[in-house]
């Protein structure tokens, strides 16, 4: 179990609050933001900032399979995640896994195998970890027992996605080297892809089904890698509502017109650009159609990927920072976190000013990362810190 952190002072630091950045010192007890004389830690030349909200992330893909053929335990794969998500100032995240029908980490089966470990590593977890799951729409047949796998772990978010026709059209190369992921032959790979495709007819029913579940549950829902507007339209009106990944701009600015939440990759950002292709998210950002960044395959990208926003003068950095921290926050409806206020969870994350690194993250009110001149200063304190512990 963790081990929160003694009431503390933090002082001497740059914090963003109330929007915008302020000389004031943040005060943590019994796992929340508080007020009132506590013994102080020195942060000053530091920045404190709301911890990180990751909407998506598929990088603990890499931490149970760091190649293909090689699967590693997914119980020391999460141990993995959960510290790699610490250590870059994430303190919520939702690990996108697939359900589809291309097999393999992507399967159904691997999908409830991971959930039913997820559910048993999550009390010892330093991060809040949770699940999203990416449904491919064509899983007809597998309705009921993804409804039932939701129900059991208590998802609260589920995105559809639709890749068929993108597998279906692959080059024999490009499938070759796909399918090899999933212990498969490009050919065996397409004939799958080719009889989902051809129950297309059903999948609007199946999706309002599921729509309707999913708002008896008090799931979150929306699209992944939407390619036009009437496609984001169409799911809006089943209740989809989050933009997840759009490769263009007009289902964001769909989206955007309608008042839904549209996300972006910040590896994306980051990069300059998409590594698949897609539309660059800074130039969706100067136009004001993204509501929240996500770290997509990279935990690191996202508090570099604010930065990146202050240095390129395109936003402030509280407005910057609002996209990994307030906006998740209100997409998902967590109102206890995403800002730094009294009452709420003490979610935090301790920025060295003159290197922009992470050197500590505090998770509702435990230590869950600390490095650098940051750890010097909490040892320096008069209390013992207690590091987060299993």
């Amino acid at each position: 179990m963790t081990r929160m952190l003694p009431p503390l002072r933090l002082v001497g630091a740059t914090v963003l609050r109330d929007g915008e950045m302020q000389e004031r010192s943040v005060v943590i007890e019994d796992g929340c933001i508080s007020k009132g004389p506590r013994p102080a830690v020195d942060l000053s030349g530091y920045y404190i900032l709301p911890g990180i909200i990751d909407l998506h992330g598929d990088a603990f893909e890499r931490h149970i399979a760091p190649r293909p053929s090689a699967l590693f335990p997914i119980a020391t794969g999460l141990r993995n995640t959960d510290r790699d998500a610490a250590a870059n100032g994430i303190t919520t995240a939702w690990l996108a896994q697939s359900w589809s029908w291309e097999g393999g980490m992507r399967s159904p089966e691997f999908a409830e195998t991971f959930l039913d470990a997820l559910s048993a590593y999550r009390p010892f977890a330093l991060t809040d970890l949770r699940a999203q799951i990416r449904y491919e729409t064509h899983m007809i047949d597998t309705e009921t027992r993804l409804l039932d796998a939701i129900r059991k772990h208590g998802i609260d978010y589920v995105v559809f996605n639709n890749h068929l026709v993108k597998t279906v059209e692959m080059s024999d190369e490009a499938l070759t080297g796909y399918a090899a992921r999933f212990g498969m032959t490009g050919a065996h790979l397409r004939d799958i892809a080719k009889q989902a495709l051809a129950r297309t007819r059903e999948v609007p029913r199946h999706l309002c089904r599921l729509a309707e579940a999913f708002d008896g549950l008090g799931v979150t829902y929306g699209s992944h890698d939407d390619h036009d507007a009437e496609g984001r339209e169409h799911y809006a009106m089943i209740g989809a509502r989050v933009c997840e990944f759009p490769t263009c701009r007009p289902p964001a600015a769909a989206a955007a017109a309608m008042g839904d939440p549209v996300l972006m990759g910040a590896p994306n950002v980051v990069r300059g650009g998409s590594q698949s292709g897609g539309v660059p998210a800074v130039q969706m950002i100067r136009d004001r159609l993204v509501t929240a960044l996500v770290s997509d395959y990279f935990y690191p990208s996202l508090a570099r990927a604010a930065f990146h926003l202050v240095e390129s003068n395109l936003l402030s950095l509280p407005r910057a920072w609002a996209l990994i921290s307030t906006n998740p926050a209100h997409i998902l409806r967590l109102h206890d976190r995403g800002v730094i206020d009294y009452g709420k969870r003490a979610d935090l994350v301790v920025i060295n000013k003159a290197t922009q690194a992470v050197e500590a993250t505090i998770a509702n009110g435990c230590l869950s990362h600390l490095s650098g001149e940051a750890a010097r200063r909490f040892m320096q304190q008069d209390q013992p810190m207690q590091m987060a512990a299993e």
